[in-house]
């Protein structure tokens, strides 16, 4: 089976930096269209102001909270490209969470955040990529990838509400994969460690300390590039994985094969 997912047209949300636009930027190399997505306009434009001149690659900014603005992000992909063949539900974000405080209300924040986009725009996108198959007797649907966590296997007070909401992505990517097998769609989630996002450059920054821990706390020693998430993302978009589904890969350098609690899963 191929890998390629050349000619594709591919969502990709939390795009604007880090790990999302590393997926993008990875699948625009391959040859396949890709509408990049993000609340952070300033960051899109930064980023691909000139990138998005060309056919293959858009930019849509907005808050994918919102119901409309899902379905304008899918307006949006039919528009320019026609099509979508690839959702990567990449937008998450990562909070401390205080666990004894009732005034805490981090998991309603991420579970919003993390989970309810991506299933809102899973279901939009699904229903498109079976109208677009109508007539079309054999052959892979769509390919729906969850950007997910080990945090969502590991117990960390401090990081709570992001297990909780990690978790729910898990069990949101089986029960889709079930509920989209017979339309050919398959969904599958990549759970990642430590991988050098925006949100874990900028830790690093503020605690010298934290790469050690990390490192420590990880077999192969050392922090992942988002490029070697862009290829295992890649994998279960392409026809290369076409008998896998509802599965979560995991990307972490082996930590998940330790047992050591105090360790954040960031």
């Amino acid at each position: 089976m191929s890998f390629s997912i050349a000619g594709k047209t591919a969502i990709v949300t939390g795009a604007a930096n880090g790990i999302g636009l590393a997926i993008g930027r990875h699948f625009a190399e391959k040859g396949a269209n890709v509408m990049f997505a993000d609340i952070d306009e300033k960051g899109l434009t930064k980023q691909l102001g000139e990138q998005a001149e060309d056919g293959h690659v858009r930019y849509f900014a907005g808050d994918l909270r919102e119901k409309l603005t899902v379905a304008n992000l899918l307006s949006a992909t039919i528009d320019a490209f026609d099509q979508v063949d690839i959702l990567v539900n990449g937008s998450r974000q990562v909070m401390p969470s205080d666990p004894l405080s009732p005034d805490d209300d981090s998991v309603i924040e991420l579970l919003n955040q993390n989970l309810v986009p991506a299933l809102r725009l899973t279901q939009l996108v699904a229903k498109r990529m079976i109208k677009q198959a109508e007539g079309q007797d054999e052959g892979q649907v769509g390919a729906i990838i969850n950007l997910s966590s080990i945090a969502a296997r590991r117990t960390h007070p401090d990081l709570l509400a992001y297990s909780v909401s990690s978790a729910a992505l898990d069990q949101l990517t089986r029960s889709m994969a079930v509920a989209l097998a017979p339309q050919r769609i398959r969904v599958n989630a990549v759970a990642f460690g430590s991988v050098m996002s925006a949100s874990l450059r900028g830790t690093l920054k503020d605690n010298s300390n934290y790469r050690d821990d990390i490192e420590k706390h990880t077999p192969l020693s050392r922090i992942a590039a988002p490029g070697e998430l862009a290829d295992a993302v890649q994998y279960l978009a392409s026809e290369a994985s076409g008998f896998m589904t509802g599965q979560i890969l995991t990307l972490d350098g082996g930590r998940t094969l330790l047992d050591p609690v105090a360790a954040p899963a960031h």
